[in-house]
């Protein structure tokens, strides 16, 4: 691997582990907003933010960077909707584990796509990924609409990740990209707010911290950069490095909202992680 794509992926683990923080504040936010409402106020404060300094390199962006930054956006929000619905109802390291099930659907979509069957490797890690999610429900007591929501955020993400990868390699400027991503995230977020929510901001002054590192933090970093890290890196390579999310989310989830890791719950974790690593540490059979 050239040292030029290895410095990508450090930062797409970067992106990934910074947005994996977003399932903790999300759940504490949650308890006193709606879940459009929360992510209307929170990409919009990002988006803000990004207009101060990157307003004028805005300015330059031609229609192929809009139109994928627009078509990125539009399936993120989608991916964002699901996952807040999920969590309101699920623990945050449980959707976190379930919602990153998406690295095993990308081989499977890539192979639907290319019109190929999918490789040994991948249907092995779906399998194992599968027994992953039996223990992970019967270690949280069975299953539950707001899982179902969960595994719909990792359909979501999965095509969120082939897309990305397939765009950010054709535009001109891939941070435009990623701003324009965020714009278009805000924009859906408060057309479904008015229409579904009850728009108000936090009645909490202690919440404000936590929506602020979700827009700066999980956003304005995890979100932005996103499309310029996947400009180098395949999708099959960036879905691998997902694992970093429910792992960061599990530690925060159990440090500062006491989820217990039940024995179940545990083996679900590794079964899940094992599926995402073993595809790609097994060599591919031509």
């Amino acid at each position: 691997m050239r040292t030029s794509d290895r410095k990508y992926e450090l930062l797409l683990a970067a992106v990934i582990a910074a947005r994996a923080t977003s399932f903790m504040f999300n759940k504490l936010v949650l308890t006193e907003m709606e879940p459009f409402n929360l992510m209307a106020l929170r990409f919009s404060i990002a988006f803000l933010f990004l207009l101060v300094f990157f307003g004028k390199r805005l300015l330059s962006t031609d229609k192929k960077t809009f139109l994928a930054g627009a078509a990125a956006g539009i399936s993120f929000f989608l991916v964002m909707t699901a996952e807040l619905i999920a969590t309101k109802t699920v623990d945050s390291s449980t959707i976190a584990l379930l919602e990153n099930c998406s690295i095993i659907f990308v081989p499977l979509f890539q192979a639907m796509l290319l019109r190929k069957l999918p490789t040994f490797q991948a249907l092995l890690g779906a399998v194992i990924a599968f027994l992953g999610v039996a223990c992970l429900t019967r270690g949280v007591g069975g299953f539950s609409v707001g899982m179902l929501y969960g595994l719909l955020s990792a359909v979501l993400y999965a095509i969120t990740i082939i897309l990305i990868a397939n765009l950010s390699r054709d535009v001109t400027d891939v941070l435009q990209m990623g701003i324009i991503q965020v714009l278009f995230m805000a924009l859906c977020a408060v057309i479904c707010a008015f229409a579904f929510d009850r728009p108000h901001l936090p009645y909490h002054a202690s919440h404000w911290p936590m929506i602020l590192a979700l827009s700066l933090i999980a956003t304005v970093f995890g979100f932005t950069l996103q499309p310029m890290a996947q400009s180098r890196v395949s999708a099959e390579r960036a879905g691998i490095l997902c694992a970093l999310s429910p792992a960061v989310a599990a530690v925060l989830g159990a440090v500062f909202l006491h989820e217990q890791l039940t024995p179940f719950k545990l083996l679900g974790i590794f079964l899940i992680l094992l599926s995402i690593v073993l595809p790609y540490l097994l060599p591919a059979k031509e």
